[in-house]
């Protein structure tokens, strides 16, 4: 548990540094220059996501039940991701009105992500990641729309164009994970 723990504390942690430290952050890209800062970020942010995935797996040589979430909680998880996938598309197709209207769409991903797998899910270690991804996307999102507000920031207008297509993309990569995916990289048929 605990390489999974420190693994959470390097990903999240670099992940968060706008919300405690966004001033030293400005200091490092202005220092550094913003392409070597890029750099960093990715280099720490993959050296964390490695520690949480190879954390997960020797938490699961040990399962700890906390509690046992009833069959149908399991199956509304499938509802939660799909519109995970749904936001994430939408973080990263253009002109749509998901992205106009909640001006971070990839935190409301994971919020809906780790919320769901929170329900169907009720193990120590599920509770440590989902619980840490839940706690980190709410906080961010927070800060960032506070922010957004203070300085006016615009969002681009929607399309139906953007729109369907962004729901198309989440659609198609949701179904893709939860029937092949899924099971080949975590060994786990969310559908069953």
């Amino acid at each position: 548990m605990s390489v999974l723990i420190f693994g959470l504390a390097i990903f999240l942690g670099m992940h968060s540094l706008r919300i405690f430290v966004p001033a030293w952050r400005e200091r490092q890209v202005a220092r550094l220059g913003l392409l070597p800062w890029k750099g960093l970020y990715s280099a720490v942010s993959v050296a964390g996501l490695a520690a949480i995935i190879w954390g997960f797996g020797l938490a699961r040589q040990h399962p700890a039940l906390l509690y046992v979430p009833p069959m149908w909680l399991r199956h509304l998880n499938a509802l939660f991701t799909l519109v995970a996938f749904v936001l994430l598309a939408t973080a990263y197709v253009p002109r749509n009105w998901f992205k106009a209207k909640l001006g971070h769409p990839m935190l409301l991903a994971v919020k809906a992500w780790a919320f769901g797998h929170l329900l169907a899910t009720g193990m120590l270690r599920d509770v440590v990641l989902f619980g840490a991804f839940l706690a980190w996307a709410i906080a961010l999102f927070a800060v960032l729309r506070r922010r957004d507000r203070l300085l006016g920031t615009p969002y681009p207008a929607g399309t139906l164009r953007g729109d369907v297509v962004a729901v198309a993309v989440g659609v198609v990569a949701w179904a893709a994970f939860a029937f092949w995916l899924h099971q080949a990289l975590i060994g786990v048929n969310p559908l069953a």
